[in-house]
């Protein structure tokens, strides 16, 4: 299910999404030096991860392959909540499984509410409450 694919690191805008250090992460800030004498071009790209939020820094040549994951956006129905977790069905699979509530949607997420998760490299994350 996890689904990449390689993109050129030149071809990266903000807001595009890659992977670093095997996390999924949205690009805030690209910076791209001029070619040396006898270098290539290098992108400075600033990204933050989707999952917690950390920030990650790399220096890459812009022609140079880098990973981009594939986002799968689902919907789902809210089944129970206990504590910072909850149960939710998938619409189409009608699939039962817990997902961790994110801090924006706390006081959102109730008992039959919808909901939009992105599964993100196997991982599900709560995007948005219906």
């Amino acid at each position: 299910m996890s689904e990449i694919k390689l993109v050129s690191v030149g071809s990266l805008k903000v807001g595009s999404y890659v992977i670093v250090d095997g996390t999924a992460c949205i690009v805030k800030n690209i910076q791209i030096s001029k070619p040396g004498k006898h270098g290539h071009a290098k992108a400075r790209v600033e990204a933050v991860s989707i999952v917690d939020g950390s920030k990650k820094v790399f220096v890459k040549p812009t022609h140079d392959n880098i990973e981009v994951p594939i986002i799968e956006k689902r919907n789902a129905q809210v089944l129970s909540v206990a504590g910072d977790k909850v149960t939710v069905m998938d619409m189409e699979s009608y699939e039962t499984f817990d997902i961790k509530i994110p801090e924006e949607f706390k006081d959102k997420v109730k008992e039959g509410s919808q909901i939009l998760y992105w599964v993100i490299l196997n991982e599900k994350v709560i995007k948005d409450v219906k």
